[in-house]
């Protein structure tokens, strides 16, 4: 008896960490999005715009299989932040990279 409650005490924990997973969309369990950066330079205007329009794709990409449109709507904006949040850190660094550079010689 002890065995067989056991048994049933892990299918359910089994279905149980697996009920998260299935709650996700689609879009969540897909690649992440990501955007080629290496071929433009980011501390320009026209970078930044290269990099938008690039962001404004990946995030689109990203997020089409979702049904409805306030979904995919959202899903973008949540893509575009995520991006825009992680060039600021890479164009923080290469500033900085710039800044120093310059000092040194």
């Amino acid at each position: 008896m002890k065995n067989l409650t056991a048994q049933v005490s892990g299918l359910a924990m089994l279905a149980l960490a697996a009920l998260p997973i299935a709650a996700l969309p689609a879009s969540a369990l897909a690649a992440p999005a990501s955007v080629k950066i290496a071929d433009i330079n980011l501390l320009t205007p026209e970078g930044m715009s290269t990099f938008s329009k690039r962001a404004d794709y990946a995030a689109r990409d990203f997020c089409r299989d979702e049904r409805s449109l306030s979904a995919a709507a959202h899903c973008r904006v949540a893509i575009k932040t995520e991006l825009n949040e992680k060039v600021a850190g890479i164009r923080a660094a290469k500033l900085e990279q710039a800044s120093t550079t310059f000092a040194a010689r």
